[in-house]
């Protein structure tokens, strides 16, 4: 189930919006501040986020550099075309303009969550490692690495977020997606297998242990 978070201080347009969305299958999170939403953010850890700029504490405008990875969709009162072209250089994926169609903004949704979807068969690459996702192989050096499915798992969420530390909760979430066998309890030992095969391939030490939150994905230029 894709999750959407509402990002508006108008109960009834963020009721409005849940109903819709819930109605077509998708869970749905709220928040009604800039900070409540930057907390929802880490919580829920939504697919696509619908954020109004008019919001107390942290503007819309300042909530958005700070949503990484994830499709932004403005929906604003805000109707004129400076205000559009700025939100969308500056990141967002879409913008519509309050009041909105809901057939519209079903169909917009879709289509950012359909291209969000798409990048994610790119093709990643770290040094001389590089992970193929439509093959779901690894490669050092041009010669694969065997994985295991979790290890794989592992491997394609840190990379795909470089640099950013991901909670253990958060890892663990996303890697029960693609296999179960991933557990708090042995989730150690799978990170301690995977990192001994990357250094064995020479790949280095790339994943790194950040003591009491989670991991991180060491860039491949970085000490």
């Amino acid at each position: 189930m894709q999750r959407i978070l509402v990002i508006d201080d108008d109960i009834h347009i963020g009721n409005i919006l849940e109903e819709l969305f819930t109605r077509e299958g998708y869970a749905v999170s709220r928040a009604y501040s800039g900070t409540e939403a930057l907390l929802a953010l880490d919580a829920f850890h939504p697919d696509l986020v619908l954020l109004d700029l008019m919001l107390p504490g942290l503007p819309g405008e300042k909530v958005l550099p700070k949503v990484q990875g994830i499709p932004v969709i403005v929906l604003s009162a805000k109707a004129d075309v400076d205000s559009k072209v700025s939100l969308l250089l500056s990141g967002a994926a879409d913008y519509i303009t309050k009041p909105f169609d809901s057939r519209e903004l079903l169909a917009r949704v879709a289509a950012a969550l359909r291209k969000a979807g798409t990048t994610t068969n790119a093709v990643l690459t770290s040094g001389d490692l590089r992970l193929d996702p439509l093959a779901r192989q690894v490669f050092v050096s041009g010669k694969e690495l065997r994985l295991t499915r979790t290890e794989y798992a592992i491997v394609h969420i840190l990379l795909q977020n470089p640099s950013q530390v991901i909670t253990k909760s958060l890892l663990l979430e996303r890697v029960s997606e693609d296999t179960p066998d991933c557990t708090e309890a042995s989730l150690k030992t799978h990170m301690s297998n995977l990192r001994r095969k990357l250094r064995d391939a020479g790949a280095g030490d790339p994943i790194e242990a950040v003591w009491g939150i989670g991991f991180k994905w060491r860039e491949a230029n970085s000490n």
